[in-house]
């Protein structure tokens, strides 16, 4: 992990509560801890869905990962359709 240290800068709260950290963090996502009384650490963070969290899973994502890889590797075509079709039908 990089480590980049900067100068500090002088920020003034807006009367709405709100200070800009630049346009290169325009629409992240950030972490904000208050670690004490006027001492705020932000961190820029990716934030994960809930119902989307098993696709993160080391299994589900192994899963996910052969199926993209097969799908690349195997082209779709319009071969045996008539039978694809029969055999859904077959099922209701």
């Amino acid at each position: 992990m990089s480590s980049v240290t900067t100068q500090p800068s002088v920020k003034v709260i807006g009367a709405n509560g709100q200070i800009s950290l630049g346009k290169q963090y325009a629409g992240r996502q950030v972490l904000v801890e208050e670690q004490e009384p006027g001492v705020w650490l932000v961190r820029t963070a990716t934030v994960i869905p809930d119902n989307e969290r098993w696709l993160h899973q080391p299994k589900m994502a192994t899963d996910l990962q052969n199926a993209l890889s097969w799908a690349q590797a195997n082209s779709p075509n319009d071969s045996n359709v008539d039978t694809l079709l029969e055999k859904l039908h077959g099922q209701n």
